[in-house]
């Protein structure tokens, strides 16, 4: 998959995780709703200063957006939840990210 595919892809999943619809999260992003729609469907490539805007929009960092480790979220309450997870998961330094694989190892064990 392309980057600008997979940027794309990994907007509307952060987007539709937070339950926003695409003329809201345009909005919030300072974007056209066509534009961001090109963007959703990896058709245009967002510039540097639209990439931050759009990250601070789904409050990401903006390096997770370009992750090609996307995966298939449910629908439903378990995936917003799993979408959350990882959302607050991305923001950890490395230190707590083990102490927080360790709490969910934990909780499965």
């Amino acid at each position: 998959m392309s980057l600008t595919k997979t940027f794309g892809a990994n907007v509307r999943n952060y987007r539709k995780a937070r339950g926003l619809s695409q003329e809201e999260f345009a909005d919030a992003a300072e974007l056209s709703v066509a534009m961001m729609g090109k963007i959703e469907r990896g058709e245009a490539a967002p510039s540097f200063p639209s990439v931050e805007r759009i990250a601070a929009a789904l409050d990401v960092p903006e390096a997770v957006l370009f992750s090609a480790g996307t995966m298939t979220v449910p629908t439903g309450e378990r995936g917003r939840l799993l979408q959350q997870i990882n959302i607050q998961l991305s923001k950890l330094n490395n230190n707590a990210l083990s102490r927080a694989a360790k709490m969910l190892t934990a909780l499965t064990d």
